[in-house]
């Protein structure tokens, strides 16, 4: 698992992808493969509970290894929580990870996410991959 350089930048390439997880497990929300070459600089993560009627927890996590899938269990490693079991109100939405905030995500890690009720959190996370 090598650290890229990010002082010989060839890329940065602008992402957003999202996720609703339909149990209440963890699961993975973007990995970085072992042997990618790149770094990732999450500048936004963000939970919104699309349940009208009640709150939900979600539990946001930095994944060591496990960089499998997105949807998929995470393998190995150990999770770092971000937010750990946080209550998100009905219709509402929290702002896990802002630009003020902004971590690495480095190669062979994952972000991973658990929601307290199926199918109720919608996880949007906005990226650069730097290559």
């Amino acid at each position: 698992m090598a650290n890229p350089n990010i002082a010989a930048v060839t890329g940065i390439y602008g992402n957003t992808t999202y996720l609703t997880p339909s149990g209440t497990t963890a699961v993975v929300l973007l990995p970085n493969a072992a042997s990618s070459g790149t770094v990732m600089k999450i500048n936004q993560i963000i939970a919104s509970n699309v349940d009208g009627t009640n709150a939900v927890n979600t539990t946001v996590s930095l994944y060591s290894n496990g960089a499998v899938a997105q949807g998929s269990a995470p393998s190995g490693g150990t999770a770092y929580p971000i937010v750990s079991t946080v209550s998100v109100p009905a219709n509402a939405s929290l702002i896990v990870v802002d630009k003020t905030t902004a971590i690495y995500l480095m190669e062979g890690q994952s972000i991973t996410v658990t929601s307290g009720t199926a199918s109720k959190i919608t996880y949007s996370i906005s990226y650069e991959l730097i290559s």
